[in-house]
């Protein structure tokens, strides 16, 4: 039986070269999405066995995307594909439910083996990042709790990447009102006041590059 396959990247020139991977090994890509907001849309649609996910995507991340993904397609188990090695990135990705990481170094070595893993029900860890995430277990390290919603997450998100009240409005399909309720909220919670502290928030929990 084949196994259809999502690609969520911001770079359509990795998502070209990571389909001709997936596709020579057999697998089947049914989806591509630019952004998270595309990913969870497509995956809505499609359905997909597998999600495989850029962490630090434009509108959705990668974490919250597979929050979303578990939501609107249970069945499809997500991969992260970054170049974070860091045990908090690690950590957090398992915490939002992905069940693979794999460095974007390693791609073209480990990503079908990592997706027929993850088909089997295992979790897939690529070596370079494994001594991480048991260092962190060992050392009872763990991911602070986000007190913020999805939605505010999203919202803190398109805010760091300059959008306007405005056009986080539209992104997200409510009031001007409302998306300012939002970000004042987000402030109120983080103990932020101001928009460069929520871009290095943003920047420290992996939603945008530096």
């Amino acid at each position: 039986m084949a196994i259809h396959v999502l690609l969520a990247d911001d770079h359509t020139v990795v998502r070209e070269g990571l389909r001709g991977l997936l596709e020579r090994e057999g697998l089947t890509v049914v989806a591509e999405a630019s952004n998270g907001q595309e990913a969870v849309k497509a995956g809505d649609a499609t359905q997909p066995d597998i999600a495989i996910l850029d962490l630090t995507m434009p509108s959705l991340n990668g974490f919250d995307a597979a929050r979303e993904l578990i939501r609107v397609s249970p069945r499809t188990r997500s991969i992260m594909l970054t170049m974070h090695d860091e045990d908090r990135y690690v950590l957090e990705a398992l915490r939002a439910g992905a069940k693979g990481y794999v460095l974007k170094t390693q791609a073209s070595l480990e990503l079908a083996q990592a997706v027929r893993e993850v088909m089997r029900g295992g979790i897939y860890l690529s070596p370079g990042i494994s001594s991480a995430v048991v260092d962190a277990y060992l050392k009872r390290i763990d991911v602070p709790i986000d007190p913020l919603t999805a939605r505010e997450r999203q919202v803190l998100q398109l805010v760091a990447e300059g959008k306007t009240t405005k056009e986080i409005a539209e992104l997200i399909s409510v009031g001007a009102k409302t998306a300012e309720s939002y970000r004042a909220r987000i402030m109120q919670k983080l103990g932020i006041h101001h928009t460069a502290g929520l871009v290095r928030y943003a920047i420290r929990h992996g939603m945008l590059q530096p």
